[in-house]
């Protein structure tokens, strides 16, 4: 795959990278506006990657208005934003099994809306969708990996 550098043309799959926060907000912005509104996107990377700044773009895009009420769910496990179609933004680092999960009753959400799953790689989700990989490369930069990921 090609390093794309045109943050304005997003294609998955795809690289990417970003120099700033508001480079990551503008791509998954670009990303979040071609999505239809029944999607998973599964946030894959380190503490500190950019996980939630990339759910910032994905709502702008997804025409949430004010990008101050997208916040990283890490203690309340599940946050909901309403734009052209509801986003429910999951975070399962404190997720240990299916069982947690279904808990939550994310299952619910399926074909309601745009399910963004941060440390998605915590849990095997059989489900297809959009795997966004984030690596960091230095203060601000990050390399970005678009995939789709398919059924199990």
């Amino acid at each position: 795959m090609v390093k794309r550098k045109n943050l304005s043309k997003i294609s998955v799959p795809g690289i990417y990278q970003t120099n700033s926060a508001e480079e990551t907000i503008a791509l998954a912005q670009n990303l979040g506006s071609t999505l239809k509104g029944q999607e998973i996107v599964y946030l894959i990377g380190e503490l500190g990657a950019g996980k939630t700044v990339f759910t910032k773009g994905l709502a702008v895009g997804l025409g949430v208005e004010d990008i101050n009420q997208v916040c990283s769910p890490s203690f309340t496990l599940i946050n909901i934003y309403q734009g052209k179609c509801p986003i429910f933004h999951l975070d399962l680092y404190r997720v240990n099994s299916m069982d947690d999960l279904a808990t939550l009753g994310w299952e619910d959400f399926l074909g309601q809306g745009v399910i963004v799953i941060e440390w998605a790689e915590k849990l095997k989700l059989e489900l297809a969708g959009i795997e966004v990989k984030m690596f960091i490369l230095g203060n601000s930069k990050r390399r970005i990996e678009l995939n789709w990921r398919k059924s199990l």
